[in-house]
């Protein structure tokens, strides 16, 4: 099996979908899979599938600059295609680059699927561009529609676009592995440098943007601390909105875009996971704190309500609403004996999800399809 895969997000980039197609090459390596990436981001020289990306030319996205948008030469590209001679191809996203890899695919006849990792469209109304959401939905139907099967993180975002109207859905959830994120890791060495006490570490991985629900998280840490909880609060990650929260609670830690131990560390060293984001597809990050057993309060809408369960080993609040967050969060911090057992089961439940298991499916499906073709 020979396959050819087009994305806009491979490492050094450390969001959710570098992170599992991160996942992806090192399973196809370890397997000996023959495979391409063909991508504007060129992973660093440590990666042993680094020879195996494709750099494409690639402008800044006008609206978060930290991503970009690949710009595929047809006079350059389709010859390394004929070459490489794919047998089944994946495109990951409604870009340029992604629709050059389904108009080769369909010229060649061969198999093309589709990984949807991203709510674009959800992200409109914090860019002033709802007028342009049905517009947005279309396009990305239109896309993905094109493809045999479209692979989605998380039954809820599967029961979202099948009610949108996108068809051939199928599962392809994210790991993790847990002996990178473990609570082994906790540092009591970090903890004091943060100038903890007794006090509870709550923590927020992600980009700092607003459509992760950073006025939620911001408003319902105000609301705490006016009636008095003491706490400290991390932020792990960078982007745009970072300013207006070091505004906004000055007396936090802000670690920037971290990695490696130094990203475990902190994690396995908090108390509390809080995620407010509703644009979420899976949650990479929530995967993540549950297996530094941190129980999670998150949103109940998107990705968090396949991993969240309220009560066992999480709290999730009603979207958008900082109220809301804050009671969630309130309760597990006047409940130190539910936090320990939330934080054994959100142990248990990231044991569920397991890397090789899950890229094993998404390659078999692919066979099917080369199967079904001959």
């Amino acid at each position: 099996m020979r396959i050819a895969y087009f994305t806009e997000s491979l490492p050094p980039l450390t969001d959710g979908v570098a992170r599992t197609f991160t996942r992806l090459a090192e399973y196809l390596n370890k397997r000996k899979i023959d495979f391409l990436f063909f991508c504007p981001m060129l992973p660093k020289e440590k990666e042993p599938w680094r020879d195996r990306v494709i750099h494409v030319p690639s402008v800044a996205f006008p609206l978060y600059r930290y991503y970009r948008v690949g710009l595929p030469n047809p006079f350059r590209l389709t010859p390394i295609l004929d070459k490489f001679d794919p047998n089944i191809i994946q495109v990951a996203a409604p870009t340029p680059m992604g629709i050059f890899g389904q108009n080769y695919a369909l010229k060649h006849k061969i198999p093309c699927v589709s990984s949807y990792h991203t709510h674009f469209v959800d992200y409109f109304p914090y860019y002033k561009f709802r007028w342009a959401e049905d517009w947005g939905w279309s396009f990305m139907r239109w896309f993905y529609n094109r493809t045999q099967a479209v692979f989605a993180p998380s039954h809820d975002t599967v029961s979202e676009l099948r009610k949108r109207g996108f068809e051939r859905l199928e599962l392809w959830p994210r790991g993790i592995d847990r002996t990178r994120f473990s609570p082994r890791l906790r540092s009591d060495a970090l903890r004091k440098k943060l100038g903890l006490g007794r006090e509870k570490l709550l923590l927020f991985v992600g980009r700092m943007v607003q459509e992760k629900g950073l006025d939620e998280l911001s408003h319902a840490v105000l609301a705490l601390r006016k009636q008095g909880y003491r706490f400290h609060l991390a932020f792990a990650g960078d982007g745009p909105y970072r300013k207006v929260m070091e505004e906004r609670l000055p007396q936090d830690h802000y670690f920037g875009f971290i990695q490696g131990r130094e990203l475990h560390e902190l994690y396995a060293s908090s108390d509390l996971f809080v995620f407010p984001s509703t644009t979420e597809t899976f949650g990479n990050v929530v995967l993540e704190a549950m297996a530094s057993g941190l129980p999670v309060v998150g949103a109940a809408q998107g990705g968090s309500l396949d991993l969240v369960q309220p009560g066992v080993n999480g709290l999730l609040a009603q979207p958008l609403d900082g109220d809301d967050f804050a009671r969630q969060v309130k309760n597990l911090l006047d409940n130190p004996k539910a936090v320990k057992r939330m934080a054994k089961a959100a142990l248990e439940t990231a044991a569920r999800f397991h890397w090789p298991v899950i890229n094993g499916r998404l390659l078999s499906h692919c066979q099917s399809f080369l199967m079904a073709k001959t």
